[in-house]
């Protein structure tokens, strides 16, 4: 789907300096959600970038009780941040923020990863071969969204695999912080070719069951990979 450009009085509030589509399909709230979501993938929204119900209202086609609905929802999840005075903003993630979460990620991953090696049956793990080649179809596409989601979705799909209810519970966070981490991420540094081998590497240690290997295999994708991110932020600065 094509986002508009739209048109606002200035580009420091949300609305103005960024795109989004009227929503038209799907739940209203869900809608938003999404589109809030997508804006932030692209890079549409940015790290400290205002939001406004006014705004968003009018530029997605939706009610202010929506809107307010779906924003409070992104809050709670992380992917916005309530500011005293100064309203609700896109999270930015310093860099101590960032290697927390690729830490809590890691270890929750190896969580999955112990249930899933647990199985005998191997039930678990076919659901992690299906998972994988779901993000195969879309690893190569060159729509940064779409390889966002099928990125957000391998993951989702190894904890799915490991019937753990608690860390289906929570998801949602992770997934709004991995949303963040990953739109900075591409804002820094767009390396396809990199996070293909290093999710090969990943599956393939996944399919041999060596624990050792995954975990090193995780911790490469997770923390290593945080660790240069925050490398070249740092560099930059």
């Amino acid at each position: 789907m094509d986002l508009k450009t739209v048109g606002s009085p200035t580009d420091a509030q949300y609305g103005g300096n960024r795109n989004l589509s009227p929503v038209t399909s799907m739940s209203r709230r869900d809608g938003v959600l999404r589109e809030i979501r997508r804006a932030v993938v692209r890079g549409d929204l940015r790290p400290g970038d205002k939001l406004t119900e006014v705004t968003l209202s009018s530029t997605l086609g939706v009610s202010r009780p929506t809107i307010r609905e779906a924003l409070n929802q992104l809050s709670q999840e992380g992917l916005l941040v309530q500011e005293p005075y100064r309203g609700l903003r896109v999270a930015n993630l310093e860099p101590a923020q960032l290697l927390d979460i690729a830490k809590a990620r890691h270890a929750l991953d190896m969580l999955a990863v112990d249930a899933i090696l647990e199985d005998t049956s191997g039930r678990r793990m076919a659901a992690v071969q299906d998972a994988w080649r779901e993000f195969e179809r879309w690893e190569n596409d060159p729509d940064p969204l779409t390889l966002h989601e099928a990125h957000v979705a391998f993951h989702r799909g190894i904890w799915v695999a490991s019937e753990n209810s608690m860390l289906l519970r929570f998801w949602p966070v992770t997934e709004a912080h991995l949303t963040i981490a990953l739109a900075q991420d591409q804002a820094v540094r767009s390396d396809p070719a990199r996070a293909s081998l290093v999710h090969h590497y990943l599956i393939e240690a996944l399919s041999r069951r060596d624990r050792s290997e995954i975990e090193a295999a995780f911790k490469k994708h997770t923390i290593d990979s945080a660790c240069e991110l925050i490398a070249i932020m740092e560099q930059e600065n």
